[in-house]
């Protein structure tokens, strides 16, 4: 591999400040007060982090993690997309929403949501959401099931989710991403934790966490598809595999396709960051064009430690 040199790096788009913070969010004295007592950072953009039960937060998705706490209250049969950021989610939003609604809005359908919404907007991040929007969310056929994106740990979900029982700078130094990454201070970080704690759920309860791969996704889509929706209790039938519904769902679903849509190529979501933003090139072992050779080996050595006895191999 090629010695890469310290650059500026656009690994990113610089935040808008809607990102951070929201100024129509009133925050409690309580909040704050709390807020105070955590460990404090600095991120990549210079901006607070803070340390809540061992992961890493800026203000305002920790308001939405204590908020969602206090006050989110699961329905029988709703699906919670949980991934550490950039790592497909915007993908797999736009997959569980077209298997789901399958029925009432078929992939080859002129008029998708899909061809017309952004998969964030189809499918809200939970961290993001007031209180008062929970119960209006309703973005599947069955009024039971809601669909929400989330980059939390375990103990950032509430309970009963998991139980049976119901001016920032427009680039970054590489070398302080990676030093602060390698060291778990990144959004929802330490991620080798918030696999582990989701590898850990899915072997203790399949029935309620299916644990998923990017490679596999990438490597076989059609299998990885199947086991999704059996998980999501609506299995693809024999009539479906044999129209050809597989290849639908993943034509529409494919990052150039998304990508090039033009409800992705403009405009803003509601925190005015960029649609184009969440769309990169989609290809496994991307990271090589950005970190060098030491930098690789320090993260192999890391995730080897961290996945070590687990059963969960790179």
């Amino acid at each position: 591999m090629e010695t890469k040199t310290s650059q500026p790096l656009e690994l990113f788009p610089a935040p808008p400040k809607q990102l951070l913070d929201d100024p129509e969010i009133v925050y409690s004295q309580e909040f704050l007060e709390l807020l105070s007592t955590f460990p404090k950072e600095k991120n990549v953009f210079g901006v607070d982090i803070y340390q809540y039960n061992g992961f890493w937060f800026t203000k305002l998705p920790l308001y939405g993690i204590i908020e969602s706490l206090k006050h989110f209250e699961p329905r029988k049969n709703d699906v919670f997309l949980v991934t550490a950021p950039k790592s497909g989610t915007t993908w797999l939003k736009a997959i569980i929403y077209t298997l789901l609604n399958r029925q009432v809005h078929h992939p080859q359908d002129p008029h998708h949501p899909l061809l017309t919404n952004t998969p964030h907007q189809l499918v809200p991040f939970l961290v993001l959401l007031k209180p008062s929007e929970y119960d209006s969310i309703s973005n599947s056929p069955d009024s039971s099931t809601r669909i929400f994106g989330a980059h939390l740990p375990v103990n950032g979900l509430p309970k009963s989710v998991i139980e049976d029982n119901g001016s920032y700078p427009s680039s970054i130094c590489i070398e302080n991403a990676f030093d602060l990454y390698s060291r778990g201070v990144s959004g929802s970080g330490p991620v080798w934790d918030q696999i582990i704690g989701y590898w850990n759920e899915s072997l203790k309860r399949p029935h309620k966490v299916l644990f998923m791969r990017y490679e596999d996704m990438i490597k076989e889509p059609h299998c990885q598809l199947r086991r999704l929706a059996l998980f999501l209790g609506k299995p693809v039938s024999e009539e479906e595999e044999n129209i050809g519904l597989l290849d639908q769902i993943v034509s529409l679903c494919s990052i150039d396709n998304l990508k090039n849509l033009q409800v992705n190529k403009s405009g803003t979501d509601k925190r005015a960051l960029k649609n184009d933003t969440f769309f990169r090139s989609g290809k496994v072992g991307d990271w090589n064009k950005y970190l060098t050779a030491e930098m690789a080996a320090k993260l192999d050595h890391i995730t080897q430690d961290k996945f070590h006895g687990s059963g969960l191999s790179l």
